[in-house]
């Protein structure tokens, strides 16, 4: 589910109420953790951070006239989505990140290859997720990225 929302505050707003606590908490907690450089914005209907083409001027691969995305959030049909590029391409930040999940949930992880999936709202680990965005700095995400995705 791809939002036409423009804005973040009009992205919320759309969520049914349960979703809304959520994705505030969520936000709250990344934009709290998120290293100096990336910035919150709106891209392929989601809440997105993203290394600015102000530091990485080539962009993501993909579309060079979007930013280089890091992390995004969204609500789909079943499940609110994290999805997190980092533990997609770095071998040690995914081996620690599933080694501490249960540590901070007693929920099963239910996980594609950068897709985290949270079907009950009661159950994300917010605090995990805040270690998990404080891990990649812009430098380390640039690294990362131009090593084993941009090739």
């Amino acid at each position: 589910m791809q939002s036409e929302a423009e804005t973040i505050e009009e992205y919320i707003e759309t969520l049914p109420d349960e979703r809304k606590a959520a994705i505030t908490e969520l936000r709250k907690i990344i934009l709290k953790s998120l290293p100096k450089g990336f910035i919150e914005t709106m891209n392929y209907g989601m809440i997105s951070y993203v290394v600015p083409h102000t530091i990485y001027p080539d962009g993501y691969h993909c579309n060079p006239a979007q930013p280089l995305p890091f992390i995004n959030i969204a609500s789909q049909k079943n499940f609110i989505a994290l999805y997190h590029m980092g533990l997609y391409s770095n071998k040690k930040l995914l081996e620690w990140f599933t080694k501490e999940y249960p540590n901070h949930t007693t929920t099963k992880l239910d996980m594609g290859k950068s897709c985290i999936r949270f079907k009950k709202m009661d159950q994300i680990p917010f605090k995990l997720i805040g270690e998990l965005t404080k891990r990649v700095s812009v430098k380390d995400w640039i690294d990362i990225y131009e090593s084993h995705i941009k090739r």
